[in-house]
């Protein structure tokens, strides 16, 4: 009998990822395909639709030509970036390149929401504004490209222009429709309130679906490009944090996740969107229907590592780095790294704040400038959990993924930092294995989600916090958050110069 398996498309920022598991959770096979960013002007960050259209589908290639006849594929689905704009026109053509997740010049914008809707949009979508999220950019396209604005017919994340050119349909699962900040999330509808107040057409607005729904199969131009069949069911999946949580067995637990990718990401799961955070922490919907989930985000977690590497060290690998920071004691010789260089987003919400090194003296090596960077990265995900504490969150471990998981010395380094028991995974692509979960719960392979998560994730040896580190850690990390409001304010006087 033909073996079964499930394809998880995790479409990052920098590159596709897509994963090969079986119904036993083992990863059959892995391929990964870059793609660029395009800066066209300072706070810009862009990308060609079709560049992940291509990628996917390259990878996909690959995966399907390793297994030949020996087994056909009986779903798929997505994860992918959150937040980033993709318009089509009538004739379901791209109008304009993407606005990143990442892109920062939607700062007005934010603030404009802020000033003139700000308690309604808390308490219609569980969140504030920002430049991160959609609806910015989309009043920055009426305000700057007005005739591009005037084209639209649809609006979709990354993973939807993806799989709509897989399938030919087009809908948005409700996770991502919650970053949109466009959603009514308690209701699990489009708010003709906020569209009416910012003058964007209803009829912009895909169709809502659960992340397991069945979209479609592949197209057969998309089955002769690739290999694969026919009868491969592709489910609509979901934002790259919710699915990470899936991923990560956030669910129905007291764990947090903490992401290091390009952003950094701290996430609970929550019962209900009613949480009293007040918008400090962005609330979405879960890819799990009936679930929400908390988050907050630090804009430039492992893309401050890349930025020190390329500026300073581009003959380094990151395993360099980390091995030079381990050759620095515990505060880095009293050096601090903020790492605002693409502006912040929790807890400050500042699109005008820049990274900065603190206390820098003649004894310093360049062991403790690497050291310096990993600390305030860490630091700056301390913020996150700091809020979950303040509101009374119970948090048992925190999961670790990404980068900062890849090292055992950083994942100590987090466990002293946070004081808090740490894990990571063995399969270390939450994103991708969510994907493929959503996927096997689409074709029915478990009868929830419970038995798919102990059956998926695995977890390796629990990291305990050194409680001496963690004195010292406090100490530093008290410090560490006074940077910020003194340097504010010449931040935003420079960004005016």
């Amino acid at each position: 009998m033909m073996e079964k398996y499930v394809l998880g498309i995790d479409l990052g920022t920098s590159a596709v990822k897509v994963s090969c598991l079986d119904k036993l959770g083992r990863i059959i096979d892995q391929e990964i395909e870059d793609y660029p960013i395009y800066n066209p002007a300072e706070g810009f960050s862009e990308q060609n639709p079709n560049d992940w259209v291509h990628a996917t589908l390259v990878a996909v290639k690959k995966i399907m030509s390793k297994l030949k006849d020996l087994a056909k594929i009986d779903g798929i689905s997505f994860s992918g970036q959150m937040h980033s704009l993709v318009i089509l026109d009538k004739n379901k053509q791209v109008i304009r390149p993407a606005i990143l997740w990442n892109d920062g010049r939607t700062a007005n914008e934010a603030d404009y929401i802020n000033k003139n809707f700000g308690k309604e949009i808390v308490e219609i979508t569980g969140n504030k504004a920002t430049a991160g999220f959609t609806l910015p950019k989309l009043l920055w396209l009426q305000e700057n490209e007005p005739d591009n604005f005037a084209k639209i017919r649809y609006f979709m994340m990354p993973k939807d222009y993806v799989r709509y050119k897989m399938t030919g349909k087009i809908n948005m699962d409700y996770s991502d429709a919650t970053g949109t900040i466009i959603l009514d999330i308690a209701k699990n509808r489009w708010s003709n309130k906020i569209l009416n107040f910012f003058n964007i057409p209803k009829y912009c607005c895909p169709t809502l679906v659960n992340s397991t729904d069945f979209v479609g199969f592949p197209l057969k131009e998309v089955c002769e490009q690739t290999g694969l069949n026919t009868d491969a069911k592709i489910f609509a999946g979901g934002g790259d944090n919710a699915v990470a949580a899936i991923g990560s067995g956030i669910l129905n637990s007291q764990n947090l996740l903490c992401s290091i990718g390009t952003s950094g990401v701290v996430l609970a799961d929550e019962q209900n969107p009613h949480t009293p955070y007040e918008g400090t922490l962005q609330m979405e919907h879960h890819a799990v229907a009936h679930h929400f989930y908390s988050m907050g985000v630090t804009l430039a977690a492992g893309e401050s590592l890349s930025w020190f590497r390329d500026a300073f060290f581009p003959e380094k690998s990151f395993t360099d780095l980390l091995l030079m920071a381990q050759n620095s004691d515990l505060g880095s010789n009293k050096l601090f790294f903020t790492p605002y260089i693409s502006g912040e987003r929790t807890p400050y919400s500042d699109s005008y704040i820049r990274g900065s090194f603190t206390g820098i003296s003649k004894i310093l090596t360049k062991n403790d400038f690497c050291r310096a960077v990993i600390e305030g990265i860490t630091y700056s995900l301390r913020d996150l959990i700091s809020i979950y504490e303040q509101n009374n969150k119970t948090i048992e471990k925190i999961v670790c993924i990404g980068g900062g998981a890849k090292s055992k010395f950083w994942l100590k380094l987090q466990a002293d930092v946070f004081g808090k028991k740490i894990v990571s995974l063995k399969n270390e692509q939450g994103p991708g294995i969510g994907a493929a979960m959503i996927a096997a719960m689409g074709c029915q392979w478990f009868k929830n989600w419970e038995s798919c998560i102990n059956l998926f994730v695995r977890y390796n040896d629990i990291i305990v916090p050194d409680q001496h580190n963690s004195v010292l850690y406090n100490k530093y990390y008290s410090l560490y958050k006074k940077i910020y409001s003194s340097t504010a304010p010449l931040a935003r006087a420079a960004a005016e110069l």
